[in-house]
């Protein structure tokens, strides 16, 4: 099945595209394996997620398998990365250098999943200009407007302290990104045509332990 980018795209419940990206990252481990086909029974076994909710989940973007032979899943990967829109490199910008943007900077698995982080900016005079990361050198903030319009970013990662998130989203926002990734300990307030994600360990070890015994 081809899937047409120039047409508008169907309403799909979040949930299931949100399942896309797991479904993405197993395929690949497998590919990794040798492995030429699978099925949504071993699909799910992988997953903790019911074979038919994974059928279910596909066949919202057409065929992709045949009954008794499952999927193949090079072209599933392929077929995935169209629909999610990583057939291709998105320019990332990441705001901040502390020791977390160091991290992620130096994070090199971002390529292989459709996204190269292309600026790394802060507000921190003594941080400007030091290297940073694969062949990038920390940029002032302030030169955040130009930057975007000269490397066509629409992503931008967050990792700034709690207390200037909000700020530091505004500015994002008015240069025109609309798609920020976001390691602040912080909810934040954007137009509805925003789309944020947020990365907040405490609140996945909060929900973690309420599974556990205190001793």
């Amino acid at each position: 099945m081809k899937h047409d980018r120039t047409q508008p795209k169907p309403s799909i419940p979040d949930i299931v595209i949100g399942r896309l990206p797991v479904y993405l990252r197993t395929l690949r481990l497998l590919a990794d394996e040798g492995r030429e086909v699978t099925s949504s029974q071993e699909l799910g076994e992988h997953l903790g997620i019911s074979s038919a909710q994974i059928r279910k989940d596909l066949s919202h973007f057409g065929e992709f398998g045949k009954q008794g032979t499952g999927y193949n899943i090079d072209f599933l990967c392929r077929q995935l990365q169209k629909i999610l829109n990583v057939d291709r490199i998105w320019p990332v910008m990441l705001v901040g250098a502390g020791s977390l943007g160091t991290a992620i900077a130096n994070y090199q698995e971002f390529e292989s999943s459709g996204f190269r982080i292309v600026s790394v900016m802060d507000e921190d005079p003594q941080k400007i200009g030091q290297p940073i990361g694969i062949g990038l050198v920390i940029e002032n903030f302030a030169t955040l407007q130009r930057r975007v319009q000269e490397l066509g970013v629409q992503i931008a990662v967050m990792a700034v302290p709690a207390h200037a998130a909000q700020r530091v989203a505004n500015q994002l926002v008015e240069a025109g990104l609309n798609s920020i990734l976001c390691y602040a300990p912080i909810t934040l307030a954007v137009p509805a045509h925003v789309r944020v994600e947020y990365i907040d360990p405490v609140v996945h070890f909060q929900h973690m332990t309420y599974y556990l015994r205190a001793e």
